[in-house]
């Protein structure tokens, strides 16, 4: 018999930036600058950034399996609030369910971002403390994103 361990977490990361809420809400909105968040990975990435959307990215690690991260957009509000639930899956298995809640608060002349996410770990295939550093990962690249469009201003 397989012993099987549900792990739950929820990490909160809070990034400041440089830019309105709109333009922030715009890297993640609009598919060809989400797409650049995964520039230099072997991965495929589409968007479907609607209430009811779908948002998927498939990548493999080395000789690993196919990792599978597919998110299904729940509530937008433009400029202000993305909610999202997304699994994560090695090959066939299902690792993690999540619900995330991002917030873009005007502060100042820029934005701060709250990101909240609340999961649910399956089987030991991922550790919290690994998930959060890839969604910090992700907001970095944001950060790169953001300066891009703002350059081209």
């Amino acid at each position: 018999m397989t012993d099987h361990v549900v792990t739950h977490a929820t990490f909160t990361l809070e990034r400041r930036y440089a830019a309105s809420p709109a333009t922030v809400f715009a890297a993640w909105a609009v598919p060809e600058a989400k797409a650049r968040w995964f520039a230099g990975l072997d991965a495929e990435h589409e968007l479907d950034f609607r209430v009811g959307g779908r948002e998927v990215n498939r990548a493999r690690s080395g000789g690993g399996p196919v990792l599978t991260f597919e998110s299904w957009y729940r509530d937008i509000v433009q400029d202000e609030r993305i909610v999202y639930t997304s699994t994560l899956s090695e090959g066939q298995d299902l690792a993690t369910v999540s619900l995330t809640t991002v917030e873009f608060l005007p502060e100042g002349g820029g934005t701060r971002l709250l990101l909240t996410e609340q999961g649910t770990f399956l089987d030991g295939r991922e550790e919290p403390s690994w998930r959060e550093q890839g969604t910090g990962t992700w907001l970095d690249a944001l950060a790169a994103e953001l300066l891009r469009s703002i350059e081209q201003q």
